[in-house]
């Protein structure tokens, strides 16, 4: 019976919070977009559930919303949808570049000396050696993680810009350890390079490289806390002691992976700075050592096409060409870089002991598995390297972006021939996030000019925003033209909550009572005009009645609210958080695996289809558009008013044990209004007897759609009915177990 009511509540639950959110795009992910998406919920995930107060370990991905939402929407769903988004990215998706053409596998692989080394790892010499130098390190990576790896990964150095994300093929039952099946279609790829791409997904490795490297384990997977004295290393040399019994990363999956996403990571910021630093001709190399943009500069553009080929069937095709396509600077680009650069380049800092976590880190970055830094060896490192990668884009910045005169920076800058121009444009959106992005520069390169020149930046910024951005009372523009002005259209709901996100970076920075208190007031004006609670959602422009949601707008407002929470104190946003993720980001994820409690059969009950079930063979990404009527009587963008009543076929039929149906309310013709009717859709049995009621309240005209789940039945023929005014229809159902 206990299980009965959880099945009947999980239906209810999923249907109330689903019901109204339509999907309108699944098929343009946006690398850049859908990232930041998975890097703001990945804070606003356990990090978000421990600064609340809240055990992880009550948490259980099998017991949906206990012991609250708060704590299983932040410490599950949010977290683990970030760790589906990055590892569709970047290892089952195929949409990049493969790892086996990354430039430190390339050199590594040219220094084999071993005239048999082709073909000593793959079995099968075909002419190159990279293919057996990424499975050389692969294999050690697993040694050193304890660690089986998987089959038909896809790691990546280089992520596109756009792809369709439908798989050309069904997801097989072993796709946990076997990639194959969650292979995109390379055809449907936008083969370019773009800084926000590839930054954005830097920054979500980091995140979860240094959550997965910052402890250890032992051979029964048991957490071991680093202290400074213990490591897996034999004592006195950096190579790995297989005797110790301690492990890289905080247990087996974890050791294994955050060592692959720290040389994906690695090999990316090299190749950026090797192969895509343009001087307003030609793409180059920019050398971090000797760089000042006073005697030329060299930049990231905004995007650069890919040209490849085939060398060899059993190999991913190969990179043999870049050429720019988009030659502007774009800021969003150069903070989403240098976002992940720089955290990065605190993870392998070797002077920092501020925690546990960095005593594990000294462990993976002083040459077994990775390279030592510079001060340490008289080489330069991967710590170095992302130093070095942070000073060069942060000048650029500097150089291409900050306008002194208005004290802002501005969103696009290019060479014209040999000179320098700006766009005149700076957006709340990039106003806001370049300061996140300077807290980080202030952070890193505290004592040093650059540090100071940060702040300085930082603080012109904020006042910018206050001063300049500011509508009165809390409300921000979307933009500003040095030349015009604000803009006076609507404000977009990213823009208050960019305005938000910046001054509290702002006063967490300088403390300045001013920031916090401009924050809070934004803040006010963000849930008063743009939250709707009865909908639990937000307005995406204020005023409109239709909101059009993408992972760019969950992902601005959700770092809005928690910094709301965080800094500012407004101790009801986790809530209004919590109520809003469950209402849009979950019905705009579009599958599920086992972290978030899915087994199969949507198990857990929130209306997410498992990966091999989900029917148009979406992986685990979230949908790239979806609208929500935010007033009865209001129907969704592209969504015309039924003007008649019906009750579809259930889909599929037969099922087992989910299936969903579809109806509509009609409109009434006569006065062209949504009127609202008792609406009461019911399951019966083959001898008449109700089984489950799915919806019995007032609904307006529209369209809906319900999820039935029969777990508990057994097999055989159902019917359903649909009443709704005087409107009364029954179809037949075919339950097969």
């Amino acid at each position: 019976m206990k299980k009965l009511y959880f099945t009947i509540f999980a239906l209810l639950f999923a249907m109330s919070i689903y019901g109204q959110v339509r999907i309108t795009n699944t098929s343009n992910y946006l690398t850049a977009d859908q990232m930041l998406l998975a890097n703001e919920i990945n804070e606003s995930g356990e990090p978000f559930a421990e600064a609340l107060g809240y055990n992880l370990d009550d948490l259980d991905p099998f017991t949906a919303y206990a012991p609250d939402s708060i704590s299983y929407t932040l410490g599950i769903n949010n977290y683990e949808y970030s760790r589906y988004q990055l590892g569709t990215i970047v290892s089952r998706s195929g949409m990049g570049l493969h790892m086996i053409w990354a430039p430190i596998i390339g050199q590594m692989a040219a220094m084999e000396t071993d005239p048999n080394f082709d073909g000593s790892f793959t079995g099968s010499p075909n002419g190159y050696n990279e293919d057996d130098e990424i499975m050389k390190n692969i294999m050690h990576f697993g040694m050193l993680a304890n660690q089986t790896p998987p089959q038909n990964a896809w790691p990546q150095f280089g992520e596109f810009i756009e792809g369709d994300p439908h798989l050309p093929q069904a997801v097989a039952s072993n796709f946990t350890t076997d990639f194959s099946s969650l292979r995109w279609d390379r055809t449907q790829m936008v083969k370019q390079l773009n800084p926000a791409a590839m930054g954005q997904t830097l920054m979500k490795q980091y995140l979860w490289a240094q959550d997965m490297l910052g402890a250890f384990h032992d051979q029964n997977d048991e957490g071991i806390e680093p202290d400074g004295t213990n490591s897996p290393d034999s004592s006195g040399s950096p190579n790995f002691d297989p005797n110790n019994n301690i492990f890289y990363g905080g247990d087996n999956l974890d050791g294994f992976i955050g060592q692959v996403l720290t040389a994906e990571g690695i090999n990316k910021v090299k190749f950026i700075i090797s192969s895509l630093a343009y001087d307003g001709s030609t793409l180059g190399m920019v050398d971090p050592m000797t760089y000042n943009p006073a005697n030329g500069l060299k930049y990231f553009p905004h995007k650069i096409s890919v040209s490849e080929e085939m060398v060899s069937s059993t190999m991913p095709p190969k990179p043999v060409s870049f050429s720019v396509v988009d030659d502007k600077s774009y800021l969003w680009d150069q903070f989403s870089l240098i976002w992940g650069t720089l955290h990065f380049t605190d993870m392998m800092d070797p002077s920092n002991n501020s925690s546990s976590a960095h005593f594990a880190y000294h462990t993976v970055f002083d040459g077994n598995p990775f390279p030592a830094p510079m001060s340490q060896t008289g080489v330069p490192g991967p710590y170095d390297l992302m130093k070095g990668a942070s000073m060069v884009i942060f000048q650029n910045i500097m150089a291409m972006h900050f306008n002194s005169t208005q004290g802002s920076f501005d969103d696009k800058a290019w060479l014209d021939n040999g000179q320098l121009v700006q766009s005149g444009i700076i957006s709340t959106v990039n106003a806001g996030y370049i300061i996140v992005g300077l807290s980080s520069v202030i952070d890193e390169f505290t004592g040093m000019p650059l540090a100071t020149m940060a702040n300085d930046a930082l603080v012109a910024q904020a006042d910018f925003i206050m001063n300049s951005l500011h509508k009165g009372n809390g409300e921000y523009a979307n933009s500003f033209d040095f030349n015009n002005g604000a803009d006076d259209e609507p404000t977009e709901v990213i823009s208050q909550a960019a305005a938000i996100r910046g001054l509290y970076a702002a006063y967490s920075v300088t403390n300045n009572v001013n920031y916090l208190n401009a924050a809070n007031n934004a803040y006010a004006f963000f849930i008063n005009n743009f939250y709707i609670s009865g909908k639990h959602a937000f307005r995406t422009t204020l005023n409109e009645d239709v909101a059009v949601y993408s992972p760019r707008i969950i992902a601005i407002i959700a770092g809005a609210l928690r910094e709301a929470s965080l800094v500012g104190g407004n101790s009801e946003s986790p809530l209004i958080y919590t109520r809003f993720f469950l209402n849009v980001g979950n019905a705009m994820q579009l599958s599920e695996a086992a972290p978030t409690g899915e087994t199969g059969s949507d198990s857990d009950g929130d209306g997410i289809p498992f990966i091999p079930e989900q029917p148009d063979r979406l992986p685990p990404v979230f949908a790239s558009e979806a609208t929500l009527a935010l007033i009865t009587g209001v129907t969704d963008l592209g969504e015309e008013l039924p003007t008649k009543y019906e009750l579809t076929q259930n889909y599929p039929n037969p099922f087992n044990p989910t299936t969903t149906i579809n109806y509509a309310i009609a409109r009434n013709e006569a006065t062209k209004q949504t009127d609202e009717l008792s609406v009461k859709l019911t399951i019966f049995d083959i001898l008449g007897r109700k089984v489950a009621t799915l919806v019995n309240k007032k609904q307006a005209s529209g369209n809906y759609s319900v999820k039935f789940d029969a777990s508990l039945l057994g097999s055989g023929i159902y019917f359903y009915t649909l009443r709704a005014g005087d409107f009364t229809s029954t179809r037949k159902m075919i339950l097969m177990k």
